[in-house]
């Protein structure tokens, strides 16, 4: 508190004598400058800003006015003298007191602006007061939270430590685990495997009794074929040797008539 009121104390001493006249009489002379907080006194100078930019854009608005009036005068007063018998003496006394007139007004803009950069100057001490005020007035929090970040810092760095040696402590058995897993992956792989090569010597199998089905189905009808070649043949050679038979038969019967009739003859 002693080194807010102290950046508080910096603060006053730069804002202007009217600011803190209206300031002291606002709280009453109960106040002091330690019970004023910085947002309190920063609402003031903000009014004093205002009133006193007021002010200046007021004179600025003045001094152009008063400006633009000196030109149109001598405007017409140059209008005018070429009116008058003395026409260079009369052109000369519009130009000197036109010439006075802006002497009078540029005296007045300078004085404007310097007090306007004055201003600028107090406002920006006024700032720099405020902001070290603030920055002070923040001291306290800021430490709180660096040590809160170091306590997070320090807890999260023992949270790592633990986790690296639980981690050291559980190697060998992840070691085991990965060794079992390995095998377990091994011993599937030979396993699909070997099944793969029952399933294509299977096929093959298959593919080998297919064809020797095939083939004895090929044996079969030509064996059937030969027989019954064999049995027509059979049967055609039966049937030849009825015939001769029946033409021996034949032959002899008609043999055996015409022995009987060459008998009957004699």
């Amino acid at each position: 508190m002693a080194v807010a009121a102290s950046s508080l104390c910096a603060l006053f001493a730069v804002l202007p004598q009217h600011a803190i006249a209206q300031t002291a009489a606002a709280t009453g002379p109960a106040s002091s400058l330690s019970t004023q907080t910085p947002d309190a006194a920063a609402g003031g100078a903000e009014s004093t800003d205002g009133a006193l930019r007021a002010d200046y854009a007021q004179r600025q608005k003045t001094l152009d006015r008063r400006t633009s009036e000196n030109d149109y005068r001598y405007g017409v007063k140059q209008h005018d003298c070429y009116s008058k018998f003395f026409v260079n003496h009369c052109l000369d006394s519009a130009r000197t007191e036109m010439r006075e007139a802006r002497q009078q007004i540029r005296q007045e803009q300078l004085a404007l602006d310097d007090e306007q950069r004055a201003e600028h100057a107090k406002e920006r001490d006024r700032q720099t007061a405020l902001k070290q005020a603030q920055y002070e007035a923040e001291a306290p929090q800021r430490e709180a939270n660096e040590k809160a970040s170091e306590q997070a810092y320090e807890d999260k760095q023992r949270q790592n430590a633990l986790a690296a040696a639980q981690r050291n402590a559980e190697a060998p058995q992840r070691a085991a685990n990965q060794k079992a897993y390995d095998q377990k992956q091994a011993d599937y792989q030979k396993k699909l495997d070997e099944a793969r090569a029952r399933g294509v010597q299977d096929a093959q199998d298959r593919e080998q009794k297919a064809q020797r089905f095939e083939q004895k189905q090929k044996d079969a009808a030509q064996h059937r074929a030969e027989v019954e070649a064999r049995q027509k043949e059979a049967a055609r050679k039966q049937q030849e040797k009825a015939q001769q038979a029946e033409q021996e038969k034949q032959r002899q019967e008609q043999s055996k008539q015409q022995s009987n009739q060459q008998q009957q003859g004699k």
